[in-house]
């Protein structure tokens, strides 16, 4: 770090040992300067000629970062002498020529607020890239609650790149026009797909280096979606990508003898099970796959992916739909099922210190509403709409800002009751509680849109906008009902102190609101929804 005054005294030590700061609370001034702290957690001191005179006032800092000491010096020197306007103008004519690139914000923006939202969170995502492993879109630049305090090291899990919200970015970017963006990130999917069994790993570091070591099929799935929506059917992305990944799905059977579509996690990353949002990404990738089979001459491997979709689709219902759950109406989609019968009551226990038995039917969740947006299932479908009942009365909230959702019911994934960040909670303690999450008002938007609401798919478009902070940024969640009292800051749906900003949540915005300018799912497949959502009968192939 250099400074334009240049620092009069420096000093570079180890926090609570030789540091600076310690030196100044104790002495006032600087008693020891040490030149160099080569390993371990470092306190910089600088001082500066400032006196608060007229003509010392200001200082320009500039930062460099190299592999070695002589090349950092030099960069920090060069932007230094280049100057602040300078860099700044050209920052942000960086920014101003990427959002030229895309397209103009859409007809349903019809507001500045809502145009502005809609420009911050296309620079998100372009930020959440990174810049030397190309491809690699993080989850959100943010270390929340535990994670921020060395929960996962070096770096924060949200830090990490998922195939998931890969794929939901991915989806963002192509119906703002940045196709580019979502070519290099089906890439990097690819680049570091497992051999030879052709899954994904459930997250990676920006380098792709595995993270956490669980697997999850709608992440296997997810990149064959992307595969079809890029158009990218070529005979060397199918023979080494698509059918490996295709036939993983097919194939697959877990650790303790239950096959596809089971998975060993489902989308919230904690449970084995039957989860209708996970089976409504294999269904969809299967059916992609056979597309992009047929293209490359594979009619076998078309024919197998076909069977298989169709088949899991209509034992969807058996699997994840209830009919003598808790709540009512009846029959309607539960979170997941351990066993893949719907009807009995399985308990097991929910993360982040919840109950260590609930009945399966008890655990009411939205992400039945995938089934919809990939064109497996009508919204007018007796099931969904029942399920929309029961989601909204069992984690439903009604907050000044719009309707929100938690995950599922004693989710405690969030806040304690006092505000204090999450932490690690053994079960039953019930100490840490989820809060709403906006993504599921865009979610039901893309319901309401296609069901024809588009009056009520708008509102969960401005619910959305109406959580974003000062900066426009959306956070992973907002206060619910129950906010911690006596804080003025914790506005029932505003941001709590969750990951923000979510690049998954900004996503969301982007895809929804050219959705509704289109009157149509863009995101959703087109081949899936013919075969399930067109045919005239009972044959889902016609």
């Amino acid at each position: 770090m250099v400074a334009s005054p240049a620092f009069t005294e420096t000093s570079n030590g180890y926090l609570g040992t030789s540091d600076g700061a310690g030196d100044l609370n104790q002495h006032f001034r600087l008693t020891t300067r040490y030149s160099s702290a080569p390993q371990g957690t470092v306190v910089q001191t600088g001082r500066l000629p400032l006196t608060g005179l007229a003509d010392s006032r200001h200082v320009t800092l500039a930062l460099g970062f190299a592999a070695a000491e002589s090349p950092a010096l030099n960069m920090a020197k060069a932007s230094l002498k280049v100057g602040f306007d300078r860099v700044s103008d050209q920052y942000a004519n960086g920014w101003d020529q990427y959002l030229r690139s895309l397209r103009d914000p859409p007809v349903s923006l019809r507001t500045t607020d809502l145009r502005k939202l809609y420009a911050v969170s296309a620079m998100v995502l372009a930020a959440s890239e990174d810049k030397t492993y190309r491809g690699a879109f993080v989850a959100s630049p943010s270390m929340p609650w535990a994670f921020g305090t060395g929960l996962i090291n070096p770096s924060c899990i949200y830090h990490s790149v998922w195939s998931r919200d890969t794929y939901e970015i991915v989806t963002a970017l192509i119906v703002e026009g940045d196709v580019t963006g979502g070519e290099r990130a089906l890439d990097f999917l690819f680049n570091f797909q497992q051999k030879p069994d052709g899954s994904f790993s459930q997250n990676s570091k920006v380098d792709g280096t595995p993270v956490f070591g669980s697997l999850q099929l709608d992440e296997v799935a997810d990149p064959i979606i992307l595969s079809y929506h890029l158009g990218r059917k070529d005979a060397t992305t199918w023979r080494q990508h698509v059918k490996p990944a295709a036939d993983f799905l097919v194939h697959f059977v877990s650790s303790d003898g239950y096959p596809a579509p089971y998975t060993p996690q489902e989308r919230w990353e904690e449970q084995s099970g039957y989860s209708p949002s996970t089976i409504a990404s294999e269904i969809a990738g299967l059916v992609c796959a056979a597309d992009i089979a047929q293209v490359n001459g594979d009619a076998a491997s078309a024919q197998l992916y076909l069977a298989t979709a169709d088949s899991w689709r209509s034992q969807l219902e058996k699997w994840t739909a209830t009919q003598n759950g808790p709540y009512r109406p009846l029959p309607y989609y539960v979170r997941l099922t351990k066993d893949g019968n719907a009807n009995a009551g399985t308990t097991y226990g929910l993360a982040n210190g919840g109950p260590s038995r609930m009945d399966q039917r008890a655990v009411a969740d939205a992400s039945f509403l995938e089934l919809v947006r990939l064109g497996i299932k009508p919204a007018s479908d007796r099931v969904i709409i029942n399920s929309l009942q029961v989601v909204d009365a069992q984690v439903g909230v009604t907050t000044p800002n719009g309707m929100f959702w938690h995950r599922y019911n004693n989710d405690g994934y969030g806040e304690t009751s006092t505000g204090a960040p999450w932490f690690l909670t053994a079960p039953d303690t019930l100490t840490t509680h989820g809060r709403l999450w906006p993504i599921f008002a865009g979610e039901r938007g893309e319901y309401d849109l296609a069901a024809h609401h588009v009056f009520e798919a708008k509102t969960h478009l401005l619910a959305i906008w109406r959580t974003a902070n000062e900066g426009y940024l959306l956070s992973e969640q907002v206060w619910d009902d129950q906010p911690p009292s006596g804080q003025p800051s914790f506005a029932v749906g505003t941001g709590t102190t969750s990951a923000t900003p979510l690049a998954w949540e900004h996503a969301q915005f982007i895809r929804l609101a050219f959705d509704i300018a289109a009157g149509r799912l863009l995101e959703q497949p087109a081949i899936v929804a013919r075969r399930y959502l067109q045919h005239r009968s009972g044959n889902p192939g016609h």
